[in-house]
């Protein structure tokens, strides 16, 4: 038997012994779902298109197939707790889906209920941001903090709060919605919701991909981007660029940095957070984003503040920290059993 099979064999058994939950993270583009343990080892995992089902009872009973599938994989009947879903717009306190801007089901959607109906079981719906601050906190690297913000960077940009060692949900369970704060003080690019010169329309994947074809309009360095389409380009591709020194990749780069580090400065003077967590996909850009990042942060942030707030990326496993934050929901009850 291969040496992988046999580890797959160990891992599974193992895991008999186990309580686990299930963690669902809900993204316009993919929907992930993996089953995760105490530690916040995810140790299945799957995932399939979101925009595949445009039927709210499609998608849900897809959940439903896909998580029946992980738990064939474990052999034995291992005890669930329970499952957390992660997702754009998700209110806590109501258990619904409302407006999100890269989903398909529009309005007020009772996601929770009828998700139970399917998988009956104990479970939370929080927004995707907020889950994965939990997630830091429980499993990652701001166990050891009572003051932090998680930073989401994917298709937009989420945050989750963090202070005085409590998760800030809000009062209808909303709290958090920088990408959305203006930025611009006017006209400017709109956000998902339709915000005007808003955080994320400039710091997110799809943010740096319009800043991108704004640099072939403001300078006429030659640059590989000058032949590519806007809906042909991808994030790694302005990575890739940069990494060869590509002028309008680093002018991109050094653009999104300088926005995102006046915003991060405006929110540490609201809760004076000991670190920004940053995870998803523009965090892989790696140095070209963190660089200058930390160095427009600590000129913009007041005197009092510099010098003292961290930067620092997820502490989770990369590809499955968004299953593990929506993990947390229900491990948080359980953590002292």
């Amino acid at each position: 038997m291969p040496r992988t099979a046999v580890a797959l064999t160990l891992r599974q058994q193992i895991s008999i012994l186990m309580d686990l939950v299930i963690g669902v993270d809900i993204g316009g583009t993919k929907t992930k779902i993996g089953l995760v343990n105490k530690e916040g080892v995810c140790l299945e995992k799957t995932f399939f298109r979101t925009r595949e089902f445009t039927d709210l009872d499609d998608f849900q009973f897809k959940i439903k197939q896909e998580v029946t599938q992980l738990l064939e994989k474990v052999t034995g009947a291992p005890k669930i707790l329970g499952c957390g879903i992660g997702a754009p717009n998700a209110s806590s306190k109501r258990g619904t889906i409302e407006n999100a801007a890269n989903l398909q089901w529009k309005g007020s959607v009772p996601f929770m209920e009828k998700m139970q109906e399917k998988m009956p079981m104990p479970m939370r719906l929080m927004n995707d941001a907020s889950a994965a601050a939990l997630g830091e906190l429980l499993f990652g690297n701001g166990k050891k903090m009572q003051d932090f913000i998680a930073i989401t960077l994917g298709t937009g940009f989420g945050a989750g709060i963090v202070a005085n060692g409590r998760l800030i949900d809000g009062f209808d369970g909303f709290a958090g919605e920088l990408g959305h704060v203006d930025m611009t003080i006017g006209d400017g690019r709109l956000t998902g919701l339709g915000v005007p010169g808003g955080l994320e329309a400039y710091v997110s994947a799809t943010g740096l991909k319009r800043t991108i074809m704004y640099m072939q309009s403001k300078y006429m360095e030659e640059s590989r981007f000058r032949s590519i389409a806007y809906k042909d380009l991808h994030g790694e591709d302005i990575t890739k660029a940069a990494e060869e020194a590509d002028p309008l990749a680093l002018k991109a780069f050094d653009y999104t940095a300088k926005i995102m580090a006046k915003a991060l400065a405006n929110f540490t003077a609201f809760t004076q957070p000991e670190a920004f967590i940053l995870m998803g996909g523009l965090v892989n850009s790696g140095k070209w984003i963190l660089e200058p990042l930390d160095r427009y942060l600590n000129t913009y942030l007041l005197e009092v503040y510099r010098g003292k707030v961290k930067l620092l990326t997820s502490g989770m496993e990369g590809k499955t920290a968004a299953i593990c934050g929506a993990a947390a929901l229900i491990w948080e009850n359980h953590q002292t059993q």
